[in-house]
This record gives structure tokens, sequence and C-alpha cells, in this order.
């Protein structure tokens, strides 16, 4: 990036991006976090946008170790293996593999013996990866839950209170089912606040929200919920289980977060780091972040231009009724943004889900600059009209400014970059 300038937003964004997303790259950072080899076999179990990539690098660091075992990745995500077994499965809506995927991991945690090693990979993605229903459920049950979560609004935290107490294998029964084995997870988080509970839904970690009421989230949801599902989360909850737990964080938001700062200034722009765990209504969001950006721009707050306000973490789209746009919540946090901007001068911005893609559609995400709604307009759109009817895609598609990366192999979450050069 040292060969950047700011006169070059477009390429300087891009760069930073790019640089989170290589600083979360399972081959750069997994093989400082592994335990001491094992005398005898290791099994290797996981799940994730990340897995496959994971257990390579595994594989590569460590040639000389009896390694066995599966991981479920999503469709197009798999990298060639070795000894460890790679499926793929669907993501955001589990299908018949994802299911498949999860009985065969639970059944080689439970095969794993006292002398045994057993490394856990978790990585986002893998609470639809490995999806396992609880007795009474179906996977038709999870599946049109899980769509009803996708469409609800509700935070990442709550809808992993909910996914847990549906799973087989989450919320920490997968750990329960590894013992007497040891156990090692290494993770590369994609949730605000890296909490390990939420990665995946947390298949290795004692639930938090174990005995909590859900009732709220019951009535949030609607009458849509499966019959079968609502009985499970209004049941009584069992107690929690207690566990050790050997959790090792490979790679999260803030260290991305960081790489890219760290890119910024070696091209003369100061970075503002707002923070990694960012929520909310990815749309709400621009409106504030287009609020910070002016305030740059005009009184040099919270720091004189050239700057770049950079942030992490995970927003929520809320779909009304009728609502059939194409989107993520990149896309839109960056329509609203431009929206609110107003063509605003000299304020360009970049925001992607680091795992390539943004929702359930095949772009990374976007850029905007002061340019953009004008550029839609001739291609015939209206930003305020796109942004009510969620089809951001769609404008940033017309105007040729989507971010193709295809899959990164890597996920923590999204990144946001808003550039303020001087005027």
């Amino acid at each position: 990036m040292t060969a950047i300038t700011p006169d070059q937003p477009a390429a300087l964004l891009r760069a930073m991006f790019d640089a989170a997303v290589a600083a979360a790259d399972p081959g750069r950072v997994l093989a400082a976090h592994l335990p001491e080899k094992p005398q005898g076999r290791c099994i290797v179990l996981g799940a994730g946008k990340s897995a496959a990539a994971m257990a390579a690098a595994l594989e590569a660091a460590w040639p000389d170790v009896d390694l066995s075992g599966l991981v479920v990745t999503r469709h197009g995500h798999a990298v060639p293996t070795m000894r460890i077994a790679v499926m793929e499965a669907s993501h955001p809506v589990p299908d018949a593999a994802s299911e498949e995927a999860a009985r065969r991991i639970l059944a080689l945690a439970q095969g794993a013996g006292e002398g045994d090693l057993v490394i856990a990979l978790i990585s986002g993605g893998g609470s639809a990866l490995m999806a396992l229903p609880r007795a009474g459920l179906t996977l038709e049950d999870k599946i049109a839950v899980n769509r009803l979560l996708l469409r609800s609004g509700l935070t990442i935290e709550e809808m992993n209170r909910i996914r847990r107490r549906l799973s087989a294998i989450k919320g920490g029964r997968l750990a329960q089912a590894v013992a007497p084995a040891r156990l090692v997870t290494l993770a590369i988080s994609d949730v605000p606040g890296d909490d390990p509970s939420a990665i995946a839904s947390g298949p290795t970690v004692p639930d938090p929200s174990g005995a909590m009421d859900l009732s709220g989230l019951v009535a949030r949801l609607g009458p849509d919920l499966p019959q079968a599902a609502r009985d499970l989360l209004l049941a009584p909850p069992e107690p929690g289980a207690d566990f050790p737990v050997d959790y090792r964080l490979i790679a999260a938001p803030q260290m991305s977060l960081l790489a890219a700062a760290e890119g910024a200034r070696k091209a003369g722009v100061t970075p503002v780091l707002l923070g990694d765990a960012l929520e909310g209504e990815a749309r709400e969001l621009g409106i504030v972040m287009a609020g910070m950006a002016r305030a740059v721009a005009a009184h040099g707050t919270p720091a004189p231009a050239p700057a770049v306000l950079l942030s992490g973490g995970e927003t929520t789209v809320t779909i009304g009724a009728g609502q059939a746009g194409r989107g993520g919540r990149n896309t839109e946090f960056l329509l609203s943004l431009a929206v609110a901007l107003r063509g605003h001068p000299g304020i360009h911005a970049l925001a992607g889900d680091t795992d390539g893609i943004d929702g359930s559609e095949d772009a990374a995400g976007a850029m905007i600059g002061p340019g953009t709604l004008a550029r839609a307009r001739v291609a015939g759109l209206d930003g305020a009209a796109v942004l009510a009817a969620h089809d951001s895609y769609g404008l940033f598609q017309a105007t040729d400014a989507l971010i193709m990366t295809g899959p990164t192999l890597t996920n923590v979450n999204d990144f946001r970059a808003v550039l303020i050069l001087p005027g």
C-alpha cells in the first residue's frame, strides 16, 4: 500500500480491504496458535466458511502428525487437503448436507479416546453448515427457522440464542461429545465482541443463555415460527453443562482493522478506529457514518482530512412484507451513506464482507464516491427509492461499483472504510 496515495481513493480503499482480509488468512495465522504436537493421533473437526482453509493450514503446519477428521464448509469454499476430509454444504440456509456433516462430525467426536487430541476449527457460517436438529425437530423446521431469523432484524447474539437452543451439536454439545479426549478450539471470529458462544453458535463452549427465558424472542419471530421449534424454545431450559475450555482466537475483526489502519498510515491518511463490534440497522448506521464524515470534512474532528473512518461488526437488514430486492447489509449501508451524503465532494467509502459474500449475493460489497447517485440517475435509478426497496445490489451493479472477490476462505465479518479527503 505504500505506493498508493490519497488522490487514488478507490485503489486506497481496496488496498485497505485486501489488508484486512489478508490479516485473517488461516495460512498466515493458524500455525502460531497450535498446541504442542500430540504423541498419538489428532482428530480434526470443524465447521465454517474458513474450515477447509484452516484444515489445509493445519496439515501444512503438522506434516508429521497423525491427522484425520472432517470439516464442513460452504459450497465453493473447499480447498485440497490430504488427511482431513472436507464436505460442502449450504449457507446461509442449511441443507441435507449440513445435517449429514453434523452427524458425521458428532460421531467422530464420540469416537475420541482419552489419549487423543481433538482440534476444532471453527469460523463464521458454521451454524448453518453444521446443522443437527434437537430431538423433536426436523431439518425442515431448522431451515424454516433459519429463513425466519435472516429476515427478522434480530441481532446476531439474539439469533444465536435461538440456534443454540434448537441444536443437538451447538451450545457446547460437540465439546461434551469429545470427552474424555483433550479438546483445543482454534477459531476465527466473525461476531461483535468475539464471543466464543456466538462464533458458529459455540459448539465447543458452554451456552451462556442456556437458562434464559426466550419467550420474548419467540414473540418477536411471530406466527411463522414452526410449532416444534416454538415448543422447544418455550420449554423450561435444561441446566447448562460446565467443562474446561481451551479456546484460541487466531483471527478477529480488530486484528484486521489494525492491519488496514497501518496501511492507511503508510499512505499518509489518519485512521480513526470506531470499533469492531458495530451493530444495528445497516441503513441507520449509514446515516450516522455520514454525519461523522461530514464532521471530519467541515471541522477536522475527530481527525483532520485526509482521514479514514474504519469499523467492523455486523449490522442487520429488516425486510418487510413484499420487499424482495437484492443486496446485503454492506451494500445497504453504502447506499444509505450515499443518500445521506448527497454527493458530498471528497468522501468515498467501501464496505464489504471479508468472506467475499455480502449476505447471499456474489459480491463482497461495493464502493461509493461523490458521483455514485448521479451515475445511478443516468441508469434510471433513484437512490432513495432503491434503498426503500432494499435493492442496493441492483444499483451498484448498474453503476459498476460492486466488489467481486469470490470466496476469500476467511471471515472476520464486515469491513467498512469511509475516506475523507481535503476539500
